[in-house]
């Protein structure tokens, strides 16, 4: 297998250059060839919408630096047969780089990925928080596979993507290593990892700072024109930051999750540790709820949270199939609000296992237990202190 070097086929590093077309020949040659390494060398390559391809190795090198376009006619959506792409979040189906149906594709090396999230953003448009307005126009996504199998991303840095770092759906055989994900916190929805209706996906010994959910497991049923399912995820080893939670798992339209793992976390966020939250206004139009979450399993963890650190609700007017079978163990936790584990009145939620847990809280409870069944507690210490 040969190696592309990406300026072997014109393309430039002054930073300013759009270099799309230069890079896409390198990966259309590559692909052609029945694959190999597209090397990136030192040098900054600015660049819109990439599409890898089957048995093509993206690899960056120490100073590489790939710099997405501030232009969105630089930007391609995502397109495939069955997804539908019009319910997209944030109305956004176009990436910085892309891959459909595609296997055997890695993106590798201790180079810099960025998004130039802020040059999508009103800067005279913020909150009382300081935090931009969202925009009305669609913001990139970095990375966006529909479909892919065995595929590897490993080593690189992810910087301020403008929306979702990293959004996987309907993908098998994943794994995601040593990769650091920095958003800047006064943009808006800029996730981590997106891992969604995938299957057998490895996340571990990442560092990831974010403006939203450090790593989310979605099934997102209205994306897909066939049944969403999530499984065999597993998430270790990894530092969380984030102004909104570190974990969320599932919304109340999606279909399955199930026979997933969290172990050796460290969370620290500005508002919540663990989300697993079905309020009604995150039901997709016309839907009443739906989804099915159950057996997975966080062990050794660590969170600091100003807000809920463990979050399980389901509110009234929303119907699951299913919230249950999730364990909790050995987790030392401060936190500003209670944890709560709330089922609605159409919903109740079952079998949920907290072990070796050391919880401290302020305000006027520690734990909330509301419509629920089998909720187990073994040598769960608490301390609770009201505020002032």
């Amino acid at each position: 297998m040969g190696t592309y070097n990406i300026t072997d086929f014109g393309a430039s590093a002054d930073g300013k250059t759009i270099n799309t077309k230069a890079i896409q020949l390198a990966i259309d040659a590559c692909h052609k060839a029945g694959g190999g390494t597209v090397l990136c060398t030192g040098g900054s390559f600015r660049t819109g919408t990439l599409t890898l391809k089957s048995n093509v190795h993206l690899h960056l090198e120490e100073g590489c630096k790939i710099l997405g376009s501030e232009s969105l006619d630089d930007y391609e959506d995502l397109e495939a047969p069955g997804f539908m792409g019009e319910n997209a979040p944030e109305k956004s189906r176009n990436c910085l780089i892309k891959a459909v149906d595609a296997e055997n594709i890695t993106v590798t090396g201790t180079g810099e990925i960025n998004g130039s999230g802020l040059a999508f953003y009103d800067h005279g448009k913020t909150d009382s928080s300081g935090k931009l307005d969202k925009p009305e126009t669609p913001r990139p996504r970095m990375i966006m596979f529909y479909k892919c199998r065995n595929v590897l991303f490993e080593d690189t840095s992810y910087i301020d993507s403008p929306c979702w770092t990293f959004w996987l759906m309907k993908c098998e055989d994943v794994a995601i290593h040593r990769i650091k994900i920095r958003g800047n916190r006064i943009m808006r929805n800029v996730d981590g990892i997106d891992i969604d209706a995938c299957r057998n996906v490895t996340v571990s010994d990442c560092i990831m700072d974010t403006e939203d959910d450090c790593v989310a497991l979605r099934s997102i049923q209205n994306m897909y024109d066939t049944p969403a399912v999530c499984e065999n995820v597993t998430v270790t080893n990894c530092v969380l930051e984030s102004s909104s939670q570190g974990v969320r798992i599932g919304c109340p339209s999606d279909g399955l999750i199930q026979n997933c793992t969290f172990s050796n976390l460290v969370i620290n966020s500005s508002y919540g540790g663990i989300i697993i939250q079905n309020p009604r206004g995150y039901l997709a139009e016309g839907s009443s709820g739906g989804a099915e979450i159950h057996d997975i399993v966080f062990s050794n963890i660590t969170i600091n949270c100003r807000r809920i650190p463990i979050w399980i609700f389901i509110e009234d007017g929303i119907r699951l199939k299913r919230l249950s079978d999730l364990s909790f163990s050995n987790f030392r936790i401060k936190g500003g609000s209670p944890c709560i584990v709330q089922g609605s009145r159409e919903t109740a939620i079952r079998k949920i296992s907290f072990s070796d847990m050391d919880i401290e809280t302020s305000g006027e409870d520690a734990v909330i237990c509301r419509k629920c069944e089998r909720i187990k507690f073994n040598n769960v210490e608490l301390s609770n202190k009201p505020e002032l």
